[in-house]
């Protein structure tokens, strides 16, 4: 169960993509929207983000289980009231952190040194729910950057830009029922920010235009036609009412020119709209082979279907898209800007047995202007999985294999997915993992589904709906036994990453378990979005195999004071290992091996190394990554930077290389411990912390760095000096100090490039 890579040369690019990179001006990559500009300008969704790099982090098992259903594993504890779960060096943003319910507070918010507590209302008295409970300090977490469990079905959401110039650490009071996943960006010295990254403070005070701009989710949030703004941006709008018969594809618009699409609405009569929640959306941009938008209407529109059961206003009320129920029809709306370069064609197709008399739809559209290497196209990519492999992920995009392969570089911003179409609910214990740019380890590794979709506890089988996450429509377990249509029993889920948004520069693998071990048989449906140009701006340029001699030899490799070289056999965290099946012969039950451990060689050291890379010379910086052995904890190091022609390297520093925790963590669930039983009451919630040291057999990890650009542009090879810098905090308070080291088995160097003339 390996993830390939691909071979990337010129006979892939397609003739289309060479047309694009042949007519494209040379440019500098676009400004990336920071903190709150990146709500404030998401128009710019479309744009490469070259400098940016996307995290998701989270209190999941580390042995690839479900243990407690990933809550309560920790990095490491300094004091009792202090667990920390996300400890982070560099300059960034959190962008998202979500919390089951209010367990954990006080949970603090450390940034450059300066501890922040941040509370919920229901800290106070944790055995009661507070009804109308907030993030407090409220004025720094108002809504709609916040919600609580009242509102989530579960989860207290965090969605408010913290900004921290040198470190982040975010640590819980308590650890009783610990789950959270969040989502940081690190940024690249010398990327072109919209506005400087500023260290967040409690004092910090979101700005009503972006509280604003939120609230008006389900709303038209689109530029208008009729308006000062629409007509200094040449907003243009058709409208039509067309028939869409059974079995036939329509098309609803072909347009010409480089344009930018703003809204797309359609609408029916309320008594067609489940039958047609089952058509196809289907958009083709500049006459590419194959739709970049191809998926049934419900699940594109955020629902995984248009049966409205509690006759709801809304089913969907996210930002970028929604489903209302006006008086007669069924209203559904997409705001996710979409560029194309030529034409774009539109089409309904109706796979249904009926005919669609009164369809109303509405395209508007402005001019493209900018360079087109600048932007992705927008993609819906559709997966029906009827039957999920046990002990495999359900992948839902990898971009190598879509409309004829990759490479791919764009931007990951969503998903909308069914997972049951028979009111079960616990496949929801399945892990998110994200993997970009053929890295072997997750960037992105989750807590379970229904946590991904904005909800905890399974939503108490409730439904909701907010901005970003959401679940639509679904049936709580023990509900109303008596609705006879089949469309009640249909769970879905959303999730939209606009701030948060995941960028990729040759290639994304979104997954989702399906159960805490892969093992539920729920018919999954799933919509992907993300934005992709069919080219790289991440170009393999070298690898350096540490321990083999002529590679450390080609790359001059010196490490004096390094060990031998030493093999390693291990497994990366990709989920379980081993899963239970019936032997066909016997009837018995046994453990079967998903996926085998590997070898590979490194070596360690506790003092420096030094390389060559190659580079291109056209690079808009350098991504480094190092494949590593993580049973050493906390590995840090100082990086330094200088031209490899140069006799005496002038060394430059390029900033600290950090990487908390280890495969060895502590689990802490006061009262789920070792054998003790749950107890009842409060107990659980106020009992101090019982720590509970476990150990995984995933110790290879692959790590990532951005060197600044004004070290590696114009250089067609660098020299690359690594300083290790121990990190001397044991895992428990009065615990002895794990053996400390900075592992090497590998180092890849990414270029960030553009095409150009």
């Amino acid at each position: 169960m390996t993830l390939p890579t691909r071979c990337f040369t010129a006979v892939i690019l397609s003739a289309l993509t060479a047309a694009w990179a042949a007519r494209s001006l040379a440019v500098e990559p676009p400004v990336i929207p920071t903190s709150y500009d990146a709500y404030r300008q998401w128009d710019e969704w479309p744009y490469q983000r070259i400098g940016s790099r996307a995290y998701m982090r989270s209190t999941y098992d580390r042995r690839g289980g479900n243990e407690s259903a990933d809550a309560s594993h920790y990095l490491y504890q300094e004091a009792e009231t202090f667990n920390v779960t996300l400890d982070v060096q560099g300059a960034g943003v959190l962008y998202f952190a979500r919390y089951n319910h209010w367990h954990g507070s006080p949970w603090h918010y450390e940034v450059d040194g300066h501890d922040n507590v941040v509370r919920e209302t229901t800290t106070a008295d944790p055995s009661k729910k507070v009804e109308n409970a907030v993030f407090i300090p409220e004025s720094a977490f108002p809504s709609p950057l916040t919600f609580t469990y009242a509102t989530t079905k579960g989860a207290d959401l965090m969605w408010v830009p913290i900004g921290f110039q040198k470190s982040f650490r975010m640590a819980y009071s308590r650890t009783f029922y610990g789950t959270g996943y969040y989502i940081f960006k690190h940024y690249m010295p010398g990327a072109t920010l919209s506005q400087p990254i500023e260290s967040w403070s409690l004092a910090s005070v979101p700005p009503q235009d972006v509280l604003e701009l939120l609230r008006r989710s389900g709303t038209d949030i689109a530029p208008q036609a009729d308006t000062d703004e629409g007509r200094k941006l040449g907003i243009d709008e058709q409208h039509q009412a067309v028939q869409v018969p059974a079995g036939k594809t329509t098309t609803l618009a072909t347009l010409n020119g480089s344009k930018m699409v703003r809204a797309l609405k359609l609408s029916v009569p309320k008594d067609q709209a489940i039958d047609f929640g089952k058509a196809r959306l289907r958009i083709t941009w500049d006459d590419r082979d194959a739709p970049s938008v191809d998926a049934p209407i419900a699940l594109f529109f955020g629902s995984g279907t248009l049966y409205n059961r509690e006759n709801k206003e809304y089913l969907v009320k996210a930002f970028p898209v929604s489903i209302r129920f006006a008086e007669e029809r069924a209203e559904l709306a997409c705001y996710f800007p979409m560029p194309f370069f030529q034409s774009a064609r539109v089409e309904l197709v109706n796979d249904t047995a009926e005919d669609f008399k009164d369809v109303q739809f509405t395209l508007r559209t402005q001019p493209y202007r900018d360079p087109p290497q600048q932007v992705g196209y927008f993609h819906a990519t559709y997966v029906d999985h009827p039957e999920p492999v046990l002990g495999e992920d359900n992948v839902f995009l990898d971009t190598d294999e879509v409309e004829g392969g990759g490479p791919w570089s764009g931007n990951f911003v969503g998903t909308s997915f069914i997972f049951s179409d028979r009111n079960v609910l616990n496949t929801l214990e399945g892990d998110p993992r994200f993997f970009f740019d053929d890295s072997q380890t997750p960037q992105a590794y989750g807590t379970g589904t229904e946590e991904w979709g904005g909800g905890g506890d399974y939503w108490g089988g409730r439904t909701m709906t907010l901005p970003f996450a959401g679940h639509p429509v679904g049936m709580p377990r023990k509900g109303p036994k008596n609705d006879p249509n089949p469309e009640s029993k249909i769970e879905s889920a959303y999730r939209f990453l606009l701030t948060d948004l995941m960028p990729f520069g040759r290639r994304a693998v979104i997954r989702l378990e399906h159960g805490g071990n892969n093992h539920r048989q729920e018919h999954y449906q799933t919509v992907t979005y993300w934005y992709g140009a069919p080219f790289a701006t991440l170009v393999q340029t070298d690898t350096l195999d540490v321990g083999d001699e002529a590679s450390e030899s080609e790359h001059h490799y010196e490490s004096p004071d390094a060990t031998a070289p030493e093999e390693i056999v291990s497994r990366f965290e990709w989920g379980v290992d081993h899963v239970t099946v019936k032997d066909e012969k016997t009837g018995k039950k046994k453990s079967k091996e998903v996926f085998p451990a590997q070898t590979k060689t490194g070596r360690t050291t506790t003092n420096s190394s030094q390389f060559t890379l190659k580079l291109r010379k056209d690079n808009w910086g350098v991504l480094l990554r190092r494949t590593l052995d993580y049973q050493y904890p906390n590995q840090r190091a100082q990086v330094f930077v200088a031209d490899a022609t140069d006799g005496q390297p002038d060394w430059q520093p390029a900033g600290v290389w950090y990487l908390a925790g280890s495969n060895t963590c502590y689990f802490s669930y006061p009262g789920r411990s070792g054998k003790e039983k749950y107890p009842k009451g409060p107990r659980g919630e106020v009992a101090p912390s019982a720590p509970k040291v476990e150990t995984s057999n995933r110790r290879f990890r692959d790590d990532e760095f951005m060197l600044p650009r004004d070290l590696t542009r114009g250089r067609e090879a660098i020299r690359v000096r690594v300083e290790f810098t121990p990190v001397k905090t044991p895992l428990l308070p009065g615990r002895e100090l794990d053996e400390l080291a900075w592992s090497e088995i590998e180092y890849r160097a990414y270029c960030y490039v553009l095409p150009s003339q």
